[in-house]
């Protein structure tokens, strides 16, 4: 019996014993920093803060990235809703115009003030700038005031 017990603790020993593989592992050590900001997808909504009602608006968003431009973005649509009815908005899809530019047509067909969004997603990301627009002249006592929800 005692020999079996023997062997039993001496083949795990001896097989501890016999590894010769003396290598460390290897960490992934980057040497040189990241920019974590040049991963980093912006997007410059173009379209102007004051429009007319009635008329075809360009809506425009310019995508970069580590200051060069997007070409490949997977998708850009543009959200705008007038301020507090924001259940009644309209997604309008982009088209690429080139040099990182996305592109879309909207008509406001009255006065008010308006928010906008620009979905955008990217390389692996999604961003969402907001932008006001007026249109026409807005009686700003009636305009519900929007909830920030960035945070």
């Amino acid at each position: 019996m005692k020999k079996w017990m023997i062997a039993i603790l001496a083949v795990p020993m001896l097989l501890v014993g016999c590894n010769s593989d003396d290598k460390e592992p290897k960490v992934d050590t980057n040497d040189e920093p990241v920019d974590v900001s040049a991963l980093e997808v912006n997007v410059e909504i173009l379209t102007p803060d004051e429009v007319k009602v009635g008329e075809p608006v360009e809506l425009a968003a310019h995508v970069t990235q580590n200051n060069e431009d997007v070409e490949d973005a997977d998708s850009v649509e543009f959200e705008v809703w007038e301020s507090g009815l924001r259940e009644q908005g309209s997604m309008i899809k982009a088209e690429h115009a080139g040099d990182g530019v996305y592109k879309a047509e909207f008509t406001f067909n009255h006065d008010g003030v308006y928010y906008m969004y620009a979905h955008t997603t990217a390389r692996g990301l999604h961003v969402m700038p907001k932008k006001q627009i007026i249109a026409g002249s807005p009686d700003m006592s009636k305009v519900i005031p929007e909830e920030d929800t960035s945070k």
